[in-house]
């Protein structure tokens, strides 16, 4: 959806509202795509005192595999956006808190498709002591201990091959 805010570049002192459902099951994160049930946007985009502000509340919910043990996980997610919207930046500008909107149109998708990724944790986790999988039977160690004898790391060979004096 492109959101034309020239008037807001403008001086208008317009609100745009923006209640809307995103299709984002295109996302990729991880190798996978866990967004399959869309993206509800509530927010505005107003001008005040010549600044342009953007301003949501997102939330959906995401299914996807925990990174150490490969079970399903399926969460609810909210988080809230803040950002002024300029035309350009200058150079040296700081860029967390701008986005630059070319030819006075916003690109929602694109937009909260970025705020998304830059949300989501780097590693999904089922739990946060989340215990993974054994190397050697491929166990899932959350369900319990298995039965494999567990060897030394063998970068500690050197230390078992030292002799005490009596």
């Amino acid at each position: 959806m492109k959101i034309d805010i020239t008037n807001l570049f403008n001086g208008s002192n317009e609100v745009i509202a923006i209640d809307r459902g995103i299709d984002l099951s295109n996302l990729q994160y991880g190798g996978y795509f866990p967004i399959q049930n869309g993206v509800s946007v509530k927010g505005s985009i107003y001008q005040n005192a010549g600044i342009v502000y953007f301003e949501a509340a997102v939330s959906f919910k995401f299914n996807g595999f925990c990174d150490r043990c490969a079970e399903d996980i399926e969460r609810n997610y909210d988080f809230s956006i803040k950002r002024i919207l300029v035309s350009s930046l200058a150079y040296g500008d700081d860029y967390d808190d701008y986005i630059v909107v070319e030819n006075g149109e916003l690109l929602l998708e694109e937009l909260i498709g970025e705020e998304i990724l830059f949300f989501l944790p780097s590693k999904m986790l089922c739990k946060d002591d989340c215990k993974g999988i054994c190397p050697q039977c491929g166990k899932n160690l959350n369900l319990g201990k298995c039965g494999c004898k567990k060897e030394a790391d063998p970068r500690m060979a050197a230390l078992f091959d030292l002799k005490l004096p009596d």
